[in-house]
């Protein structure tokens, strides 16, 4: 299955300046090749399952250092070639193993309820997309790292380029004038496992500072007033 292309809704002949705020949302993309599975003969089904099944073992025993080619067609008991055939390398075998998780979240911000979906203001879905990220990292954190490409496909991934036209989107809603391209970019940046790993293996940080960060640079970045500054009193 190759991995679907974001293509921006087209507009209809000179828009008004408003309408670009109202764009449609990305489409939702997964990680694994599109159309490949229902094509996919019994065995060779069986086959990936059994891989993926394996992987998720080894992950759950030794860690994701613990997941190479070798290590999953041994547990597997199939060929190695069989497993990259399946899955070409091992950035392409842990990719598979977080194509749910990246399903179910693409789909919670699309499409699911406020404020990460649809429904609230664009500052409010900023704050919670990124908690939300940062929350799926610390959880999923050693196989993120594990799945993280090589700088020449890092910003290239379909994911990424999804979770950033998303990003793009809310931020030309709240700063129309701003170049949302490079802000962005920015953005995704705090995200990042990482960082996230830096953050709070390397330097003790807890999930919650590292979310309330999250909020308070959305804050700065789009002028609103944090959400946990206290209320002062009027003089």
């Amino acid at each position: 299955m190759l991995y679907a292309e974001f293509m921006p809704a087209v507009l209809p002949p000179c828009p008004e300046p408003e309408e670009s705020l109202t764009e449609p949302e990305p489409e939702l993309l997964q990680l694994g090749p599109t159309g490949d599975e229902p094509c996919l003969r019994a065995d060779a089904a069986r086959n990936r399952a059994r891989l993926l099944d394996a992987a998720a073992r080894l992950i759950a025993e030794h860690g994701a250092a613990g997941v190479t080619m070798e290590a999953v067609a041994s547990a597997a008991n199939v060929g190695k070639g069989t497993v990259f055939r399946r899955f070409g390398d091992r950035t392409g075998l842990l990719t598979a193993l977080l194509d749910h998780s990246e399903r179910n979240f693409q789909a919670a911000f699309l499409s699911g309820p406020p404020p990460l979906g649809p429904g609230a203001e664009p500052v409010e879905r900023l704050r919670a997309f990124g908690v939300a990220m940062l929350r799926r990292a610390v959880d999923e954190l050693d196989l993120q790292l594990a799945a993280e490409p090589g700088p020449d496909r890092r910003y290239s991934v379909p994911p990424r380029r999804v979770h950033h036209s998303h990003l793009v989107l809310l931020l030309r809603q709240a700063l129309p004038d701003a170049d949302v391209e490079l802000l962005a970019h920015t953005l995704m940046g705090y995200l990042n496992p990482v960082l996230v790993h830096h953050l709070t293996r390397q330097c003790g940080m807890s999930a919650g500072r590292l979310e309330a960060g999250w909020s308070e640079l959305v804050d700065l970045v789009t002028g609103g007033v944090p959400s946990a500054a206290p209320v002062r009193a009027a003089r």
